[in-house]
């Protein structure tokens, strides 16, 4: 029961070799056209309008999603003509999505914006840039309301803001 040296050696050094390791590939720099729209999206003003947008189409879904299960009819709505309950619904559907429409392009574009002015102003990106456009959203969202509306806005809103942020921090 003798052993071949030679095939213990070939084992060891077989287990001891490394994996391969992938081809380093060149760096790429971004091209004139990638710059530009680079420096077109930093700008704050672009930024927030598409948010702005953004948040307004989101908000049109979400309000036809929600007034489709509002159902505030009354009983004289009720005994009219099919057509004339149907072309009520419609128009009481497309008031709640303008509603929400013109809320959520607000939120959107204000805490957008405000995010943007407070990262370039303190030159770093990190969750504080997020709680102070969180307060100034919630704020102005619920700025009529009075003071201490406006204050329960700030902390609800920037409290939000906190929590997406680092649920979306988690899953990057």
């Amino acid at each position: 029961m003798s052993s071949n040296p030679d095939s213990e050696s070939k084992s060891a050094s077989s287990s001891t070799e490394e994996a391969p390791k992938p081809p380093i590939e060149p760096i790429h720099l971004p091209t004139l056209e990638e710059i530009r729209g680079q420096d077109i999206w930093n700008n704050c003003a672009v930024r927030s309008v598409v948010s702005g947008v953004m948040g307004g189409g989101m908000g049109l879904a979400f309000g036809m999603f929600l007034a489709s299960f509002d159902n505030p009819t009354t009983q004289e709505e009720v005994t009219g003509k099919v057509r004339q309950q149907i072309i009520q619904q419609a128009k009481k559907m497309g008031q709640k999505s303008w509603s929400s429409c013109k809320s959520f392009a607000l939120m959107g574009f204000v805490f957008s914006l405000s995010e943007c002015i407070v990262e370039k102003a303190r030159a770093k990106h990190d969750i504080t840039n997020t709680v102070v456009a969180g307060c100034t959203t919630g704020g102005a969202i619920s700025a009529r309301g009075g003071p201490k509306a406006a204050c329960v806005g700030c902390a609800g809103f920037a409290a939000f803001s906190v929590v997406i942020e680092k649920f979306l921090e988690s899953h990057t």
